[in-house]
């Protein structure tokens, strides 16, 4: 892996932080995907799908990974009810994905037992901290 000499480095609190905190954030998610025998790509593919109709090729690039890749995935969540295909309405050629009623439910009650088990993190900050935060992650995700 290359570096690029004009980057300004990380600090090394910055980095350990930012780690530490993706590490608990991961770990948080794994569970309750796991408490709902979905894998954590699942649990990221409804989170997606919470508000969008995205095509085969649209989900593949959100996860990052392969369209055959994404159509197995797709698959074992359809099985259990929670996904459903639409062939495009703009593109006959396209298929589209998105939540069933039940996949709707099950997003928003893992949103929410996720959002509980953020909280004592999140609770450690002021209101204006959060609104801080939100900003500053807003801005490094933008890049």
């Amino acid at each position: 892996m290359s570096t690029d000499a004009n980057v300004t480095p990380v600090p090394a609190g910055l980095l350990d932080n930012l780690a530490l905190t993706s590490f608990t954030v991961i770990a948080l998610l794994s569970r309750t995907a796991a408490e709902h025998d979905i894998s954590l790509t699942q649990l990221r593919m409804m989170a997606i799908l919470r508000d969008r109709t995205p095509t085969m090729a649209e989900l593949a690039s959100f996860l990052g990974l392969e369209r055959s890749s994404v159509s197995g995935l797709i698959d074992r969540v359809a099985r259990r009810g929670l996904v459903q295909r639409t062939t495009s309405r703009s593109d006959g050629r396209a298929v589209q994905v998105s939540l069933t009623p039940d996949g709707h439910r099950l997003a928003a009650q893992v949103a929410a037992e996720v959002a509980g088990l953020i909280a004592p993190l999140t609770g450690a900050l002021t209101p204006a901290e959060q609104k801080r935060l939100t900003g500053l992650l807003g801005k490094m995700l933008a890049v």
